[in-house]
C-alpha cells in the first residue's frame, strides 16, 4: 500500500533524514539542535545549524552569510523553522523576505522540537552574531502546552523538552554506575519506579506554558533589545473543523501509526486553543509584548479546498505562503 505521506508530501522524507536520531546533534546547554552544514533540496543549513532563508535574490542566516544592516528575526520552534516546505525558499521567513515584507531582510533563529527555553537559549548562544535587529516574530507556543503534560520531575523549573525522558533514564544509569564503583560505601539502593503521575487539568497546563511563555519573552526583550510580538501558531484543529481533502489522508494514515488523541486530544479542541490565545493575549499584553493569534485570521482567508498542512502543526508551501500573507497583514509589516 502506498504512503499517503510519501505520495503526497514526499518533502518529508528529505525531513526523515534531517531528523534521523542517528544523527542527533548533541550540544552542551542546549541539548540538541539542527545539523550543521546539512544540504539537500530539501533543507540547508548554515555552519552553526541555522536554516538558511531567501529574498532578495540572495540567501542569508545567523550563521552564514549575514546581511548588512538592520534584520528581522522568525523565531520558534519547528513550524517557525519550515517543517513541511519543499524547500528554504518556501518557508515563513522566506516569503516575508520575498514577498509579503520585503523592507528589511528576514533570519530563520527558530530551532526543531524547542521549547521556549530552548528558544531563549538558542539565541544567547548566539547573541554575538547578531546584526542590529528592527522587530522580532516569535512563532511559537504549541511545545510549551504539549510538554506541560509531562511529570513534575521531567518538567523542573524552566519546562519539559522533547525527549528529556531518554535524558533522565541515562542520567540515572549514570548515577548507578557511580553506586557500583569500587570504595562506594553507600549500600545499594533498590529503586522503585515513582507510579505515573495523573494528568493535570488543562487550565493548569495552560497557566503554566503561559508563565513559562512569557518569562522566556522576557529575556528576549533583554537580549535582543527590539519590539517582539508572539504569534500563537496554527495547529489544524484549532484553525477548523473540515479539512481539505489531502489533510484527511494525510491525519488519518498518521492516527494508525501514533498516539496523537492519546496524548494531545484534550488541547486540540478549538476550546482549548481559544483559551490558550486569550491567556497568552493577557499576559503579552500586561508584559509589554504584542500578540496575534493567527487561527481565527487564517481561518478567514481559506476555505476546504487550501491544502494548508502536511501534520497537524506544519505546512504544505501554500499553507507557509497563505500565513506569511496574514502575518504581513495583521502585523503591518510590509
Amino acid at each position: 500500500m502506498v504512503s499517503q505521506r510519501a505520495e503526497l508530501t514526499p518533502q518529508m522524507l528529505g525531513y526523515d533524514d534531517f531528523d534521523d536520531r542517528a544523527q542527533t546533534r548533541w550540544l552542551p546547554y542546549l541539548m540538541y539542535f539542527h545539523r550543521a552544514g546539512y544540504r539537500s533540496d530539501v533543507i540547508n543549513t548554515d555552519e552553526v545549524g541555522f536554516r538558511l532563508t531567501h529574498g532578495g535574490g540572495t540567501t542569508a542566516s545567523l550563521g552564514g552569510r549575514r546581511p548588512e544592516g538592520t534584520v528581522r528575526l522568525l523565531a520558534g520552534s519547528s513550524t517557525a523553522l519550515g517543517i513541511g516546505s519543499r524547500s528554504d525558499a518556501a518557508t515563513l521567513p522566506s516569503r516575508l523576505w520575498s514577498a509579503y515584507a520585503p523592507g528589511l531582510p528576514w533570519l530563520n533563529v527558530a530551532g526543531r522540537s524547542f521549547n521556549s527555553a530552548q528558544e531563549l537559549l538558542l539565541m544567547a548562544l548566539y547573541r554575538q552574531l547578531l546584526p542590529p535587529v528592527e522587530r522580532v516574530v516569535m512563532f511559537s507556543g504549541l511545545n510549551n502546552l504539549a510538554l506541560a503534560r509531562l511529570p513534575e520531575a521531567q518538567r523542573g523549573d524552566s519546562g519539559g523538552f522533547f525527549n528529556c525522558g531518554e535524558y533522565f533514564e541515562q542520567m540515572e544509569e549514570l548515577r548507578a554506575r557511580h553506586r557500583r564503583k569500587p570504595g562506594f560505601t553507600r549500600r545499594a539502593e533498590r529503586r522503585t519506579p515513582p507510579p505515573p503521575e495523573p494528568v493535570r487539568p488543562l487550565d493548569v497546563r495552560i497557566a503554566e506554558a503561559v508563565d513559562l511563555t512569557v518569562r522566556h519573552l522576557e529575556g528576549w526583550r533583554r537580549l535582543v533589545g527590539a519590539p517582539i510580538t508572539f504569534v500563537l501558531q496554527p495547529l489544524a484543529t484549532w484553525v477548523r473543523e473540515e479539512h481539505a481533502p489531502q489533510e484527511r489522508l494525510l491525519f488519518a494514515e498518521l492516527d494508525e501509526r501514533s498516539n496523537f488523541w492519546d496524548l494531545y486530544g484534550d488541547i486540540a479542541t478549538r476550546p482549548a486553543g481559544r483559551a490558550y490565545a486569550e491567556a497568552l493575549s493577557v499576559a503579552c499584553e500586561k508584559a509589554g509584548f504584542g500578540f496575534l493569534d493567527v487561527n481565527p485570521p487564517l481561518a478567514d482567508a481559506v476555505d476546504t479546498s487550501d491544502w494548508l498542512f502536511v501534520d497537524r502543526a506544519h505546512f504544505t508551501d501554500h499553507g507557509h505562503d497563505v500565513v506569511a500573507r496574514v502575518l504581513a497583514e495583521q502585523l503591518d509589516l510590509t
